[in-house]
């Protein structure tokens, strides 16, 4: 019963649109209240939930990631991809996932590539012909590889809410293949969309065009190298490496290319704080939820519940993924990973998957959560950019969720995907 009722309050308030921090909070303390456990631990479960050293990486990655943008890599990366990829048909869309890409390697951020990509391409894509629904497709989608190409602070989150010895240079490792693979696939089906729709074809501007691209958009590059490279040798912690991000990015953008005001550093440090506040929050709030999860067994419970459907671990994965999926379209990333971690890791782990494999595929799952509706947050922040309704684009998007449901399946039942770059470090 007091399963039922923590569960049932929550979906209620999400419901009503009560914001999914207040709705952990509300439902937590209630059900804290039903079962007469002193007040006083739901804020101990909830302070210990913030409480993670790891966690302090988080400020500083989201800080860089606003300053990047704000200090216009974004348009430089935008300049590499149009050099390499603009010449195919529907060029653009390609340069739209090969710049989300390369975003995603400095920002780590599905939020931030949208912002900082989208908000630059879309506008140029409607006005050299491609329909409005197709430039935010493209965007909205191809954002989702920066969750995965490290770093990436939702990695962090993951492994401190998996509970066991989870290394983060693994971990933005991982990332790395399974984000190509993400970012290809979305290219391929980019490009057929844009022949049936016969979007026109760029020119290749030459190869000094593009050395010249490369090298203006090298240093921001090079701040992605410095962090996995610093961190797989051991030279600095994944925590000390989001300062040293802070501080690269900051001496890129004052230095090299002199394009960080006052008002903007100001800006995107009133960004960061405001992000930062909003995610510990949720994070607090989930880690009271997952702990009354745990104190009413819903792990077992569920865990019961799926064998009893199958004992088949390929269908297991399976339905433990469409859970994911479900959930994923409701609620915001942060506080899933929160809670199902603790829940299905050890399912997971029951069934032969490595915990840094199940990381991955839990980012990208959830990932998918964010550019779907109801809540999609990732797909609101793009329709904005591209000031289309939701349900046009909706329309139309399918081809991309069949592309990353299709990497999703791999990154499942191929685990050399996730895990052979680690496995050369070892």
């Amino acid at each position: 019963m007091e399963l039922g009722f923590l569960i049932g309050l929550l979906l209620f308030l999400l419901v009503i649109g009560v914001p999914v921090a207040f709705a952990l909070g509300i439902a937590s303390l209630a059900t804290f209240l039903l079962l007469d456990i002193p007040l006083v631990v739901a804020f101990q479960r909830m302070a210990a939930g913030m409480n993670v050293f790891a966690l302090m990486a988080i400020p500083f990655f989201v800080f860089a990631g606003d300053l990047m943008h704000r200090a216009g890599i974004a348009e430089r990366l935008i300049r590499v991809a149009d050099a390499a990829f603009g010449r195919m048909r529907g060029g653009l869309g390609q340069v739209n996932v090969g710049a989300s890409m390369l975003f995603g390697a400095v920002s780590g951020s599905a939020i931030a590539s949208v912002s900082g990509i989208g908000s630059s391409l879309v506008p140029m894509m409607r006005d050299k012909g491609y329909d409005a629904d197709y430039a935010v497709n493209v965007s909205v989608t191809s954002a989702i590889t920066g969750l995965l190409i490290p770093p990436s602070h939702n990695m962090i989150i993951y492994a401190a809410a998996a509970g066991v010895s989870i290394s983060l240079a693994d971990l933005f490792l991982a990332g790395i293949v399974p984000g190509v693979l993400t970012g290809f696939l979305l290219m391929v089906v980019a490009w057929i969309v844009a022949v049936k729709r016969d979007y026109p074809r760029g020119a290749f501007p030459g190869f000094r065009a593009f050395l010249i691209a490369l090298a203006a958009a090298l240093p921001g590059l090079i701040a992605a190298a410095i962090i996995v490279v610093g961190v797989l040798s051991g030279v600095f912690t994944p925590t000390e490496s989001s300062g040293i991000a802070v501080i690269y990015t900051l001496i890129v953008a004052i230095l090299v290319y002199r394009s960080l005001d006052w008002t903007r550093f100001v800006q995107a440090t009133t960004a960061a704080v405001r992000t930062t506040a909003m995610v510990m929050i949720i994070i607090g709030a989930a880690a009271a939820f997952g702990w009354l999860l745990a104190l009413l067994q819903a792990p077992a419970q569920l865990a019961d519940l799926l064998k009893s459907i199958t004992e088949n671990p390929l269908l297991l994965l399976l339905l433990i993924n469409l859970v994911l999926l479900v959930l994923g379209t409701f609620m915001d990333m942060a506080p899933l990973i929160i809670i199902t971690t603790p829940i299905f890791l050890p399912m997971a782990q029951e069934l032969g998957m490595d915990p840094v494999q199940f990381g991955i595929m839990l980012l990208l799952n959830l990932g998918i959560g964010l550019v779907t509706p109801p809540v999609g947050s990732v797909l609101f922040v793009g329709c904005a950019v591209g000031n289309i309704p939701i349900e046009r684009t909706v329309r139309t998007i399918w081809p991309f969720y069949l592309a990353m449901i299709a990497s999703l399946a791999l990154i499942i039942y191929v685990p050399a995907i996730s895990l052979w770059l680690p496995g050369l470090f070892h």
